[in-house]
């Protein structure tokens, strides 16, 4: 499997990227009709080339059109990027991106989710994390 780059994906990146993940599987055309305010056909086809070229996105043939599927399934992306700007921009702390997130929130958390913030905790103390 290709290795991920860590290079911060460009807005039109992330957007196909969604699109991918959202799908599950998506061709050119595809993803060209699923993006809003849509480039040519070339530039989506540059995008996903260079996507697959940073490890996010592999591809198979189907007859003569090229079907494109993410690397990673969406949840281990996920963590995988949170751990690289965990490490890259709070040396490693979990306590002081959390702490950030919440300053910079500003809006009040629900019940709900201060519930599960507070579930989240105590399970990692239980597992001694």
């Amino acid at each position: 499997m290709a290795r991920i780059s860590h290079i911060q994906l460009s807005r039109r990146e992330r957007q196909i990227m969604d699109i991918i993940y959202r799908k599950g599987r998506a061709t050119a055309i595809e993803v060209q009709e699923a993006l809003e305010d849509p480039p040519s056909y070339s530039a989506v086809r540059a995008a996903l080339r260079i996507l697959e070229e940073k490890g996010h996105l592999k591809h198979h043939k189907d007859g003569q059109r090229y079907v494109f599927q993410p690397t990673l399934e969406r949840g281990r992306a996920r963590r995988t990027a949170l751990q690289h700007l965990v490490r890259t921009f709070f040396d490693g702390s979990a306590e002081e991106l959390v702490a950030t997130l919440l300053e910079v929130e500003k809006k009040e958390l629900s019940e709900d989710e201060l519930a599960r913030l507070s579930r989240l905790i105590e399970q990692a103390r239980q597992e001694g994390r």
